[in-house]
C-alpha cells in the first residue's frame, strides 16, 4: 500500500503546527518587548515629570528661614554633611542614649530607630515613639522626656568654653603682671569689665554693686559671645542661642530670683504696703505683683525678639536671590546683607548691654535704701 500521501499529510501538519508555534512565540516575545518598552517609556516620562516638577517648584523662604533659626538634633555643616549630636531620652522604662545619626538616612530624611525600649523617629525635631506599623504613638511619646544635646545646647557649651578660655588667660596675665599695664588680651577685656562696673553696675545698684558684679559680668559676656557666634554662618557658629526663648527665659528667671531674694524691707513694703488709701490696696497689690513678673518677662521677650529678627532679616535678604532666580539681584542682596551684618555686630553688643543694664536697674530698685 502506498502511504506516501499520508506521510506527506503528516509532514505538512507538522510543518504547519511548527510554523504556528513559531508565530505564537514571536508574537509573545514581541508583546513582552512592547510591554517593556511601554513601561520603560512611562518610567522615563515619570522621572522627567518629577524632575520638571522639582525644577518648577518654587523656593520656600519661610521653611528655609525657620529651619535655620530653629533648634536641631544635628549640626548642619555643608551639603548633606551634618555633625550628629547625642540623643538623651528619659522614658517610663529608663534612660536611652544614642546618636542623632541613627534617626536619619544619608539624604537627611527621617527614619525610625529601634532603641532599647521603643522605636523612635524625629518628627520636625521632636522625638516621637512609633508603633510596629510606623504610626506615631502619642500616648507613649508623652512619656518620653527629651534631654538631648541639641544644636543650641552645643552652641552654649562652645560659648562657655570660649569665655572660660578668655578669662582664665586674662586672670593668668593679672597674676604674672601685678602692678603692670595690661597687655594683649588683657588690654581688650579690662576696658569692657570697667565699662560694666562704672557705667552699668555702680550707677544703677549703688554702693552694693560689688556683690552683683560676678552675675552682671557673666550675663553680659554670655549674651555677647553667643550673639557674636550666632553671626558666624559656619561651625562653630550659626547656633541661634539667644534667639531661643527658652534660653532668654532662663536668664530672665535668674534675674527674677536674684532681685526678689535680695529685696529689702523697703522693696517689699512698696509692693504690699504702698502709700495709698486703704481701699486702693487690692488694686495696687495686683498691679505690683504683675510688675514683679512683667519686668523679667520684658527682658526675656526683648532679647529673643531682637536677635531672632536680625537672623530673619539677613536670611530674607539672601533668599531674594533664590526667589527672583537671577544673578542680577545678587549684588543688591549681598550689599544689604553686609550692611546688616555690620549692624548686627552693634546689635550683639547693644542687646548684651541693655539686658545687663536693666538687670542692674531691677536689682538696684530691690536693694536701694531710703537714706542712700
Amino acid at each position: 500500500m502506498d502511504l506516501s500521501h499520508i506521510l506527506d499529510y503528516k509532514k505538512s501538519t507538522l510543518k504547519a503546527a511548527f510554523a504556528f508555534l513559531l508565530a505564537f512565540l514571536s508574537l509573545s516575545v514581541y508583546a513582552v518587548q512592547e510591554q517593556d518598552t511601554i513601561e520603560h517609556v512611562a518610567e522615563v516620562s515619570e522621572q522627567h515629570a518629577v524632575a520638571e516638577e522639582a525644577k518648577d517648584e518654587k523656593f520656600d523662604p519661610t521653611e528655609t528661614i525657620l529651619h535655620h533659626i530653629s533648634d536641631s538634633h544635628s549640626w548642619h555643616l555643608w551639603g548633606h554633611t551634618s555633625l550628629p549630636l547625642p540623643i538623651i531620652l528619659y522614658t517610663d522604662q529608663g534612660f536611652e542614649v544614642f546618636s542623632s545619626a541613627r534617626l536619619m538616612d544619608e539624604h537627611h530624611h527621617p527614619i525610625p530607630y529601634q532603641g532599647k525600649y521603643y522605636t523612635y523617629v524625629n518628627e520636625h525635631e521632636h522625638i516621637k515613639v512609633v508603633d510596629a506599623s510606623g504610626a506615631i504613638n502619642e500616648e507613649a511619646s508623652a512619656k518620653v522626656y527629651d534631654f538631648s544635646i541639641t544644636k543650641n545646647v552645643a552652641g552654649m557649651f562652645i560659648a562657655v568654653a570660649l569665655i572660660l578660655t578668655v578669662f582664665i588667660s586674662v586672670a593668668g596675665s593679672y597674676k604674672k603682671r601685678v602692678g603692670k599695664a595690661p597687655k594683649g588680651l588683657q588690654s581688650w577685656i579690662e576696658p569692657i569689665i570697667l565699662f560694666v562696673r562704672d557705667d552699668i553696675a555702680r550707677p544703677n545698684i549703688g554702693y552694693k554693686y560689688e556683690k552683683f558684679m560676678p552675675l552682671l559680668l557673666t550675663v553680659f559676656f554670655f549674651i555677647w559671645f553667643n550673639n557674636l557666634l550666632g553671626l558666624i554662618p559656619i561651625f562653630p557658629g550659626s547656633a541661634n542661642v539667644t534667639g531661643n526663648i527658652a534660653v532668654t527665659m532662663v536668664l530672665a528667671a535668674i534675674v527674677l530670683i536674684v532681685v526678689n531674694v535680695n529685696g529689702n524691707k523697703y522693696y517689699w513694703a512698696h509692693i504690699f504696703k504702698p502709700d495709698v488709701p486703704f481701699w486702693l490696696l487690692p488694686i495696687m497689690w495686683a498691679v505690683e505683683i504683675i510688675g514683679v513678673f512683667s519686668k523679667p518677662f520684658a527682658l526675656m521677650v526683648r532679647l529673643f525678639a531682637n536677635i531672632t529678627a536680625g537672623h530673619i532679616i539677613i536670611l530674607s535678604l539672601i533668599s531674594l536671590i533664590f526667589i527672583f532666580k537671577t544673578v542680577a539681584i545678587a549684588p543688591v542682596s549681598v550689599a544689604f546683607v553686609l550692611f546688616m551684618m555690620v549692624l548686627e555686630l552693634l546689635v550683639a553688643f547693644l542687646q548684651a548691654f541693655i539686658f545687663t543694664m536693666l538687670a542692674a536697674l531691677f536689682i538696684g530698685s530691690a536693694v536701694e535704701e531710703h537714706h542712700h
